[in-house]
């Protein structure tokens, strides 16, 4: 009889798979060790594999270049990093050994661009484009960095206020986008998307903003399906839509010369996760192209902002099952050793899926089981595996620790886990390991971060004496 936990996959996936390899009954990720890495750091721990952010990048520049040679399209490619993501220095510093430009979406994103800039990171070649609604300070920074001499600065205009606001605050001349308002997904509750002005009205406010304002040169048009790039009759709709506009922009306006599709690349989510990446990039390539030539417009270059896709897959975040509470006939708690709210916002917030496997005892029996975690909020709990319509693990043991890991979680969690600040319960966040190869290819780690102590959390409280 097969009811050992590798049965279970085996008989349900092709495994093992390019980032996943069993060493004995020891899961590896990408050649790591998670069990060293529980030995040598205990657990809650998260870690960053820094090497998979270059990975992704090159692999997205790879099938644009195939794209772009297979239909002989005349526009250039550039690859963008959606800083929102993930700000940490360290993904920052690795993404941008890949010559890429990087999208900002806030006043302190661009201290970050200065910062880059003295580092030696990013140079005048490289496009910072500012996107989302831009406050007072916003405006400031922009202003700054353009008036100190970075010109491939772009403000994408989100409203009818921008141009007027930065007008007031740059010295010279200056480049600009525009960002088209997608129409959403009918499941939505709203069908216009607040980011951008409507596609309607994008021909109108040019003439009334852009036309006659000489200090002022659009170059850039933006949109962003927030459903993210799918094979769908609804994606490639927005996207004939968002070229129309183009067309008609670029007929009147001979500066235009770019198109930004924003990101939207999916990342892998389960162990069945499946997504044709050349085939969508061929087709968006095509279709852009069939567009320009049917009305005779010059193809433009093509910019993405890929967030999740470049620094998602990086990341993992490794637990200890402390207890399991038999709570009726049918269901079984397994209590991990930190909180999902805190450390995977995403999984209760969003009902995100991530891969979820345990790290250690895949020769034993499993059993199903439902996922909690130590708060006291009845929402602190995974629900999103869908195997069976149930979590399966190796069976809980009291002398047998049981290890489960998280992968493909470098996106997001931090920042909207509040990372360095208080946690929901007073959990403490964990400490997050970065892990790189040397020249040599072998495999170095280093903590980047300690599991936060009661003092810094009294701290923030207002209890320091």
């Amino acid at each position: 009889m097969k009811n050992r936990y590798i049965d279970l996959i085996d008989q349900t996936f092709y495994f093992p798979q390019e980032e996943f390899k069993l060493e004995k009954d020891q899961l590896r990720f990408h050649n790591i060790d998670l069990m060293n890495l529980v030995k040598d750091y205990g657990t809650p721990l998260k870690f960053t594999y820094l090497p998979k952010i270059s990975e992704n990048i090159n692999l997205a520049k790879s099938w644009f270049s195939s794209a772009i040679k297979k239909h002989n399209y005349k526009g250039q490619y550039h690859y963008s990093y959606c800083t929102k993501s993930s700000h940490f220095q360290h993904v920052l510093h690795e993404a941008l050994k890949n010559d890429i430009h990087i999208e900002t979406s806030s006043a302190f994103d661009i201290d970050i661009v200065n910062q880059l800039i003295r580092d030696g990171k990013i140079n005048d070649k490289t496009y910072v484009i500012c996107n989302g609604f831009k406050r007072e300070q916003y405006i400031e920074n922009i202003a700054k960095l353009l008036n100190n001499g970075h010109s491939n600065c772009i403000p994408i205009i989100d409203n009818y206020e921008e141009i007027g606001l930065l007008d007031e605050k740059i010295n010279d001349n200056y480049k600009i986008g525009i960002r088209i308002a997608s129409e959403e997904e009918p499941k939505f509750e709203f069908y216009t998307s607040r980011l951008g002005i409507g596609y309607k009205n994008i021909i109108p406010f040019y003439n009334k903003q852009i036309k006659d304002n000489h200090r002022v040169e659009l170059k850039m048009s933006h949109f962003f399906i927030n459903t993210g790039i799918r094979d769908n009759a609804y994606y490639w709709n927005e996207l004939l839509k968002c070229m129309q506009v183009y067309i008609r922009l670029k007929k009147i306006c001979p500066t235009l010369e770019s198109l930004n599709i924003g990101g939207g690349f999916p990342i892998k989510n389960s162990l069945g996760f499946e997504f044709d990446y050349q085939y969508i990039v061929d087709e968006i390539i095509l279709q852009i192209k069939l567009a320009c030539e049917a009305e005779d417009v010059e193809m433009p270059h093509i910019f993405t902002e890929f967030g999740s896709f470049t620094v998602g897959e990086s990341g993992g975040a490794i637990y200890e099952v402390l207890y399991q509470k038999q709570q009726n006939d049918r269901e079984k708690w397994n209590m991990i050793n930190s909180s999902f709210i805190t450390t995977l916002p995403d999984t209760w917030a969003i009902n995100k899926r991530f891969v979820m496997l345990p790290i250690n005892r895949w020769n034993d029996e499993y059993e199903r089981v439902l996922l909690g975690g130590l708060t006291c909020d009845s929402d602190d709990y995974y629900n999103s595996e869908q195997h069976l319509n149930g979590i399966y693990l190796p069976k809980f043991k009291k002398d047998k620790p049981l290890y489960i890991g998280f992968f493909n979680t470098g996106a997001y969690q931090e920042t909207i886990g509040g990372f360095g600040g208080l946690q929901h319960c007073l959990i403490p966040s964990p400490k997050h390991i970065l892990i790189d190869r040397d020249k040599n290819g072998n495999l170095t780690q280093k903590l980047f971060s300690e599991q936060q102590k009661s003092k810094d959390l009294l701290k923030i409280l207002g209890y320091d004496d």
